[in-house]
């Protein structure tokens, strides 16, 4: 079996690279610890009680009418991240995870129709459409609180205090 990778950039704020870097003793990979660690909170949460895309729309709802993208708690489980000297990626390496940020159709590969069970029933179908859950991102609020834990971090750091 082999994960899928999904990864997000995170834009629009290359002036605080600049600041950062005219900090002396900044340690820059522990500042992205503890950035990436926030962004795994953020996507655990908005998966686990926000059910909406960093945009704030909300999650299509699925046709089993229970709690969208939260059926056994996998996904947000798997919520990890990766830190090196410049960079923080943050993503699951779950192989269904793409269906879900991105949306699709699913076809039957070695079948004429694909079987699942909804509410209790078998359902047989030719293809599915899945609709797009985008959880994987950086939505405002999400920002402003990465924005406030690198200042608080910097204002340790030069002796400010918060």
């Amino acid at each position: 079996m082999s994960a899928v990778s999904i990864s997000y950039d995170v834009t629009g704020i290359e002036g605080v690279d600049a600041i950062l870097g005219r900090l002396d003793p900044l340690d820059g990979a522990e500042l992205l610890e503890g950035l990436a660690r926030l962004v795994q909170e953020q996507t655990r949460r908005r998966i686990r009680s926000e059910k909406t895309a960093p945009d704030g729309s909300a999650w299509a709802p699925n046709r089993a009418g229970t709690s969208i993208l939260m059926r056994s708690g996998m996904l947000a489980n798997s919520i990890d991240y990766a830190v090196s000297a410049t960079q923080a990626i943050v993503g699951t390496g779950l192989r269904y995870a793409r269906i879900h940020q991105h949306g699709g159709v699913i076809k039957p590969k070695a079948a004429k129709v694909l079987a699942f069970k909804v509410g209790g029933r078998t359902v047989f179908a030719r293809k599915v459409t899945m609709p797009k859950r985008e959880f994987l991102g950086v939505s405002a609020d999400n920002a402003a609180e990465l924005l406030d834990a690198a200042v608080r971090f910097v204002r340790d750091v030069i002796g400010l205090g918060r």
